[in-house]
């Protein structure tokens, strides 16, 4: 996964944690979707990771759209004045 060459990144700021969608290609040509949620905690930083592998991206799209659609329509984010977190 070190190797692998990434085609595609998007940061996600949200409060006190922050989200990266990295889409990778590994050495064979295939693609990998790698989100990462990471926060600071006790002054270091935690990461979690789940790799989606690209046999799996219609199963897990398709999944998305629906949930995306039982929530309904997003609200704004609301903003606080002090300190720009969500």
């Amino acid at each position: 996964m070190i190797d692998d060459k990434v085609l595609h990144t998007e940061k996600v700021p949200a409060g006190k944690r922050t989200y990266f969608f990295d889409l990778k290609e590994n050495q064979q040509g295939s693609k990998v979707l790698k989100i990462t949620e990471s926060r600071k905690n006790d002054g270091e930083f935690i990461r979690h990771s789940v790799l989606i592998f690209e046999e799996d991206f219609r199963k897990i799209f398709d999944a998305l759209e629906k949930i995306k659609t039982e929530i309904g329509p997003m609200p704004e984010p609301r903003v606080r004045e002090e300190n720009n977190e969500f």
